[in-house]
């Protein structure tokens, strides 16, 4: 009764909660098998329940996040994405010179939260924030068109400071937000020739900024530079080193696999694959799952896919369709880069693969996005439950009124009523009836 009760309290698109509970429950497998070098490496004792029991508690939380996140109507967080833009940028600056560091991690990436000790990438934050703002701007009705100069102060200077601001640490997280933030202006009917403005200054400033980091090769600022020339250098070649050893052993991994898979919790190259919980979950999957379950992972992203694109067109509003698209489509093209990364089809980037990845910030910033995609879908449910109940009153009402039709007839064929004075006191036609 009680989980028939909480069922009944979950609003929006109940295919997409679907999705995401298939998601959630087929994640533990996966890592409490990959899990095993974090345990023997970090711990020692081989034990990888405490892993498990983790992200259960990471996975228990964000389902939380999306479940108080769809109850607060989704237009608010237009006054959200202002006030907190700014709040972002200091966060950036902050972990930019103080982040933490984290497993190995580029120490400009992670901020921890004083007295709490919890750590979260604040990139994540960013993002979710920097597109619900461009959604915002793109949805705003406006009497005259937009021109250039006024469209790149109020829209482009905030996304390219929130971009500087992520680059020096992060470079695939930098160029996806930029790609989806792109995407929005597209399908928010922003002129071309303006996108077209924008990518080429783009690209100018990321040139500039490799420029710069070969003038000053000692700053912290450009200590990524190198990382990311020698990942696209190395790429497809067999030049030795870090990222080509995870790249080999992903690869073993998904060979070993073949049709069906080693089975659950048998994978050998889990002990040899560095992030084998995270970056590279995906390998781990294909090993033990086989062509089967690497097949049925992406199968599930599609089908969310597909339902975002169905919850967007069924919004009645410009801004809860953008929202659909600005936070669901970059949870899948992640998820798609993350696969593409296991088989060596892109160079190493660090994307987690969504819901499924171990992490606690990367799930909880994705189950806020959900939430509030969950949110758009239930605007749309209650709008439809409306419009039935409406409906309903209305043919109430029709069948009243046709039964006082009814009746007067009735009345009438018997010789019942009359509106017609018969009498001399003009009164009695009323008073007898």
């Amino acid at each position: 009764m009680k989980l028939k009760q909480l069922l009944s309290n979950l609003k929006g698109d109940k295919v997409i909660w679907s999705f995401l509970a298939l998601l959630a429950l087929f994640s533990f497998m996966p890592v409490f098998s990959a899990s095993t070098n974090l345990a023997f490496g970090r711990d020692g004792d081989g034990n990888t329940l405490g892993y498990l029991v983790k992200h259960l508690a990471h996975l228990g939380m964000g389902f939380m996040i999306i479940y108080f996140v769809h109850k607060v109507p989704y237009h608010y967080f237009r006054v959200i994405s202002r006030i907190g833009l700014p709040i972002v940028w200091g966060l950036l600056a902050l972990t930019l010179f103080k982040g933490t560091n984290i497993g190995g991690a580029n120490a400009s990436r992670w901020l921890q939260l004083p007295f709490i000790g919890i750590s979260f990438q604040t990139s994540s934050i960013a993002a979710i924030i920097l597109y619900i703002y461009v959604a915002r701007y793109l949805s705003k009705t406006r009497e005259t068109p937009v021109t250039f100069k006024a469209s790149f102060v109020e829209l482009w200077i905030p996304v390219f400071i929130t971009l500087m601001l992520i680059l020096p640490a992060n470079f695939s997280t930098t160029a996806l937000m930029f790609v989806m933030v792109v995407m929005i202006a597209f399908v928010g009917k922003y002129q071309l020739k303006y996108i077209g403005y924008i990518m080429g200054m783009a690209i100018a400033g990321l040139l500039i900024f490799v420029i710069l980091s070969k003038a000053f090769p000692d700053s912290k600022f450009f200590s990524r530079v190198d990382t990311w020339i020698s990942r696209i250098e190395n790429y497809g070649t067999d030049k030795e080193g870090e990222d080509e050893y995870q790249i080999n052993a992903a690869k073993t991994a998904i060979a070993s696999g073949n049709f069906t898979g080693v089975g659950p919790g048998k994978s050998v190259q889990r002990h040899f694959l560095p992030q084998s919980s995270s970056d590279f979950i995906y390998a781990i999957i294909v090993e033990e799952y086989g062509l089967v379950g690497g097949l049925g992972v992406l199968g599930l992203y599609l089908l969310l896919l597909f339902r975002f694109v169905i919850a967007a067109h069924k919004a009645n509003t410009l801004f809860g369709k953008l929202v659909v698209i600005s936070l669901g489509f970059p949870l899948i093209f992640q998820a798609l880069i993350n696969m593409a990364v296991a088989v060596e089809l892109l160079p190493v980037t660090g994307q987690t693969l969504p819901l499924i990845s171990s992490g606690g910030s990367s799930i909880w910033m994705t189950c806020f996005a959900l939430g509030i995609i969950i949110n758009v879908t239930k605007k749309e449910e209650e709008i439809e439950l409306e419009q039935k109940e409406a409906a309903k009153r209305e043919e109430a009402l029709q069948r009243l009124i046709d039964q006082e039709l009814e009746a007067d007839d009735k009345q009438i064929e018997e010789g019942n009523y009359s509106i017609q004075d018969s009498s001399k006191n003009p009164m009695d036609a009323v008073l007898n009836k």
